[in-house]
């Protein structure tokens, strides 16, 4: 007679309670308070305060310039983690440690960095000076130091699904006549696609609500390099909580719909997989 197996951890209904708990006071109950705190406000005030100019204009740098960080990390995110995977070459271990280098540092040290490398003065921006182009303290700024903090997103949620890829797929595809582009774009891409899809929403979310590594590039200039996540601490500076609070609300939505919309896609196309 067979015994039965034993989990090494307790029972169902011991880790569930135990993940509900700490889940609940690391994340639930600190959103439900963010919640209640913007509930003390008004529907006509909590309107007033998340469409005023300024706060539009920090929405759109912030919205923008995530957007724009992600998908850069999206498609050089891939290249790295397809070099890293593909090839062996002197220091490939030191450019993979550099890829978690956001992850880290402080992200104030990051900033300081960045303002320091793309100043006028800096090590690159003296070279972008003479093109016309400025980087720090101007919106292309913000998106750097957004790149800079998502990289690692993409790279490290690509490469073990890449490692996992039998290459004897693409050299069936070869084998029938396939170009390397077709085969990349008809077998390669089509597999790696979820896990593209997964790095660029957290490259995403980690931008949308980044502070320290933008506090410095951008300048803090009101409706120019102002983004939302440093407009939130101006109104906890001014005592103002309920409109902060309004504010990481709607940053709050919107992440949490883009991350929904996202899981939903990835289901659907992992499903679309399995029925191919």
């Amino acid at each position: 007679m067979a015994t039965p197996k034993r989990s090494v951890l307790p029972g169902f209904g011991l880790t569930m309670g135990l993940t509900l708990l700490y889940l609940s006071l690391l994340v639930l109950v600190p959103l439900s308070a963010l919640f209640l705190k913007t509930a003390t406000l008004t529907w006509a005030e909590f309107w007033a305060t998340v469409t005023a100019p300024r706060v539009l204009a920090a929405c759109r740098l912030s919205f923008g310039a995530a957007l724009v960080a992600a998908l850069i990390n999206g498609a050089c995110g891939l290249l790295v983690a397809w070099v890293l995977v593909r090839y062996r070459f002197p220091g490939r271990g030191i450019l993979d440690g550099i890829v978690d280098l956001p992850f880290a540092l402080p992200t104030a040290v990051g900033g300081l960095a960045l303002t320091t490398a793309y100043a006028p003065g800096g090590w690159i921006g003296r070279y972008l000076a003479p093109l016309g182009i400025e980087a720090a303290f101007t919106p292309l700024g913000v998106t750097i130091a957004l790149t800079f903090t998502g990289l690692p997103f993409v790279v490290r949620t690509v490469q073990p699904v890449l490692q996992d890829l039998p290459p004897e797929v693409e050299e069936a595809a070869a084998t029938l006549g396939a170009s390397r582009w077709q085969t990349f774009v008809r077998v390669t891409l089509p597999t790696l696609l979820p896990a593209v899809l997964t790095g660029f929403t957290l490259a995403f979310a980690r931008a949308l609500g980044e502070y320290g590594s933008v506090v410095f590039i951008s300048g803090n200039m009101p409706m120019k390099t102002e983004i939302l996540p440093l407009l939130i601490m101006a109104k906890l500076e001014q005592f103002d909580y309920p409109g902060a609070t309004a504010l990481a609300v709607v940053m709050l939505t919107a992440s949490f719909a883009l991350l929904l919309a996202i899981n939903l896609l990835q289901g659907h196309t992992s499903r679309r997989q399995r029925e191919g």
